[in-house]
């Protein structure tokens, strides 16, 4: 999953919603994470939703759809096409319009400059900036995000373009999409729970860093 379904999927307390959004920026195990408990538990979350959609029958069928051409990237690709496929789908998965969403959450991403990693903030800025998560529901501007990851990308890819294969079978994969976003939210909620009734695991986030 991509920026915009994390942030929905994922806690909508600033901290926690900074964790799903950071879980694409910072390595290493979670307890040892310089970050207070609450932006740890919303790292922890995206990592359990990231490992349950990556073995998903659903979302290996989308990556099946992928060209022989393209498929080494076709995980970045199938993220990307989903957050679009979420975008425009929006009103079938939150009451809340999109727009409001949105200009919530960039709002409480920046307003937590201080915890966020020096590498990351310059993507926030522009996400906020530009309001990335709202404009994947184009098409367009889902190939300038793939070609721009494209280029940031230090090995040879194919990202360029490669929302030919989204448009290929577009019904394919919002089909994939669909069926499959009932599940990762049954999922996520389930694990938001344990967040709140695992003392072990809550101590385990709680700890100091390095501890």
């Amino acid at each position: 999953m991509n920026f915009l379904a994390h942030l929905l999927l994922g806690p909508p307390q600033p901290q926690q919603a900074l964790g799903s959004l950071l879980g694409d920026f910072v390595k290493g195990p979670v307890a040892n994470l310089a970050l207070p408990p609450a932006v740890r538990e919303g790292v922890w979350l995206h990592r359990r939703i990231d490992v349950f959609t990556d073995s998903h029958p659903l979302v290996l069928a989308s990556k099946a759809r992928v060209s022989s051409e393209r498929r080494r990237f076709a995980g970045i690709m199938v993220d990307m096409f989903y957050d679009h496929l979420l975008a425009r789908h929006w009103a079938r998965f939150s009451a809340q319009p999109i727009e409001h969403f949105t200009q919530q959450m960039y709002a409480g991403l920046l307003a937590q400059q201080a915890l966020i990693p020096e590498h990351a903030w310059p993507v926030i800025q522009r996400m906020a900036e530009q309001d990335w998560l709202s404009s994947y529901a184009e098409l367009e501007q889902l190939e300038r995000a793939l070609t721009n990851m494209g280029r940031r990308l230090r090995r040879d890819n194919r990202l360029a373009g490669s929302v030919l294969e989204l448009e290929r079978d577009y019904g394919g994969f919002e089909a994939d999409f669909l069926a499959f976003m009932p599940e990762v939210i049954d999922y996520a909620a389930t694990q938001a729970a344990a967040l709140k009734s695992d003392p072990d695991l809550r101590a385990l986030l709680s700890g100091s860093p390095n501890a």
